[in-house]
């Protein structure tokens, strides 16, 4: 029984083991049957996207026309300008601040209660207009009796004159002595000394009644009004009235001490250097002046050197303490090649500009540049009179796109203006060391 059982225990564990075994080769089957199916589709689905993009591809700016000769290039829309020829100033800009000519500072010069203002805050005044008045009584009657002093003692020194007369035919006639000559003769001398001190106290005690009416020393402009009438002032003491004088008016500004000697070269030339001043606000009207002054020595802590300018200011426009933007005008560059500073691009190896072909195609020119003047800039190499540059749109461009000129989107005359287009002339840069 137990031989003839052997056999058959054998055969089922063979029957086993195939059941485990195809158990675990079936996953196995299954994972792989599932990827090859995700290879397929993928590869399918790449193919179609390959396919359907095919005409697409191609150099930057090309897409399909739909034509059966190939891609149609769209051009690039930019904004361009033209190379011209111009005179360009070779200035130095700063920032200046106006300063009146002159500045008096009134105060009174004999004690006294204030009893008049004849004056407007803000007012213009001419040399000489009555200012202020103090009561003039205390002096004038101090003015009377210095008069009176002198009415006597000139009264008194003609009878002592008299005496010295009288004595002097006495003693000669010898009918008196000698010493009562003497006498008489010192006090003549006191006498006349005494006419001049009274003299003097009239001429004094009149200075100060015409002190107590103050009068404008300049033409000029008058500020706030510092006290009331009716206040006791008292001797060079209080502040009635400061005046400035602000016509002609200063404008004082700073430039690095390198261009002092570039401005000492032009300033040496015998012709004076236009100073222009801008008023924020006004920047279509500019004041002009002349350099009046360049300051004995150089400012050590910021290493900088003074000038000034004087204007004639004839309608008022320049305020003492007033910022405003100067530009020192040292000499014109004649006949200079501009393009618009926009144009100039940058990039490794330098400065460059997109110039339109007549094919309506940009080509990439290296360039070499001079002064940045008011929004323009001096190309030297690169570019010549006529050439079309572009001035917007570069982002875009590669060499040989094809361009077209939107003449449409050109800013209007004053955002032109404003960003510093050619022709406004309201700011620059320094020029070089030795322009």
């Amino acid at each position: 029984m137990t031989f003839n059982s052997f056999p058959s225990n054998t055969v089922g564990l063979s029957a086993l083991r195939r059941s485990f075994a195809i158990s675990a080769i079936l996953p196995a089957a299954i994972m792989a049957g599932l990827w090859l199916a995700g290879c397929s589709e993928r590869s399918t689905s790449g193919a179609g996207a390959a396919s359907s993009s095919a005409p697409a591809s191609g150099p930057a700016g090309k897409r399909s026309g739909g034509t059966p000769g190939g891609p149609r290039e769209v051009p690039v829309p930019v904004l361009a300008a033209t190379a011209t020829r111009e005179d360009l100033p070779v200035q130095l800009s700063a920032v200046g601040r106006v300063d009146p000519y002159s500045t008096v500072t009134v105060k009174a010069l004999v004690g006294g209660q204030l009893t008049g203002v004849h004056f407007q805050e803000g007012q213009d005044v001419k040399k000489g207009d009555l200012l202020f008045t103090i009561d003039p009584r205390p002096y004038e009657a101090l003015l009377h009796q210095n008069q009176a002093n002198l009415a006597k003692d000139t009264v008194a020194a003609q009878h002592a004159e008299m005496e010295m007369k009288r004595f002097s035919n006495l003693q000669a006639g010898g009918a008196a002595a000698k010493e009562e000559y003497d006498t008489a003769r010192a006090d003549y001398d006191a006498k006349q000394a005494q006419l001049l001190a009274d003299t003097s106290a009239v001429e004094y005690a009149a200075l100060q009644v015409e002190y107590c009416t103050i009068s404008s020393p300049l033409d000029g402009r008058v500020g706030e009004k510092l006290v009331d009438v009716g206040n006791l002032v008292k001797v060079n003491d209080s502040s009635l009235v400061i005046i400035n004088q602000i016509s002609p008016v200063f404008v004082s500004f700073s430039i690095p001490e390198r261009y002092l000697a570039v401005v000492q070269r032009y300033v040496a030339g015998g012709e004076g250097l236009i100073v222009k001043a801008v008023v924020p606000g006004q920047e279509d009207r500019p004041a002009t002046g002349t350099l009046t002054f360049i300051n004995n020595q150089v400012d050590v802590a910021t290493g900088s050197i003074q000038l000034k300018g004087t204007f004639a200011n004839e309608d008022g426009r320049l305020w003492p303490g007033h910022f405003v933007d100067v530009t020192l005008n040292l000499t014109v560059r004649p006949n200079a090649l501009v393009v618009p500073s926009q144009a100039i691009q940058t990039g490794q190896d330098g400065q460059y500009v997109y110039v339109i072909r007549p094919d309506m195609t940009v080509e990439n020119r290296t360039v070499d540049t001079g002064l940045a003047v008011a929004g323009v800039t001096e190309v030297t190499t690169g570019v010549k009179d006529g050439d079309r540059v572009v001035t917007d749109g570069q982002m875009r461009l590669i060499p040989g796109a094809k361009v077209e000129i939107k003449s449409g989107l050109l800013p209007s005359p004053k955002a032109a203006e404003s960003a510093g287009a050619p022709g406004s002339r309201a700011t620059s840069k320094p020029p070089a060391k030795n322009p």
